[in-house]
């Protein structure tokens, strides 16, 4: 069961807070969007991704060679209610990163 001082510890890094953050504001998510709303790469990403999904914060789905992501409706509610807190702080930047990001290319 994830404990609070999991999920800030995973949330101190940019990149996976930026992902939470992404998938917080649209829903589901291909490792290509992610790759472009963060300007990371995709082994960095994946590797983000992994740690996310161990901790129980999102859950994927394969579609052709693609993978999808979307925050997990099982994570537990105090989890959810910082996650989407932090996202109304942020929700500007959020959008931004998204807009600037070209349309996918999945």
């Amino acid at each position: 069961m994830l404990q609070p001082v999991q999920l800030f510890k995973i949330l101190s890094d940019e990149t996976r807070l930026a992902i939470i953050m992404l998938l917080r504001e649209s829903g589901e998510l291909c490792v290509c969007d992610i790759c472009e709303a963060t300007s990371e790469l995709q082994p960095k990403v994946s590797r983000h991704m992994a740690i996310l999904r161990e901790s129980g914060l999102v859950l994927d789905r394969r579609e052709g060679k693609w993978i999808h992501y979307r925050l997990s409706p099982h994570m537990p509610a105090w989890a959810a209610e910082n996650i989407t807190v932090t996202w109304q702080c942020m929700r500007e930047d959020v959008r931004q990163w998204l807009s600037a990001s070209p349309s996918s290319s999945c």
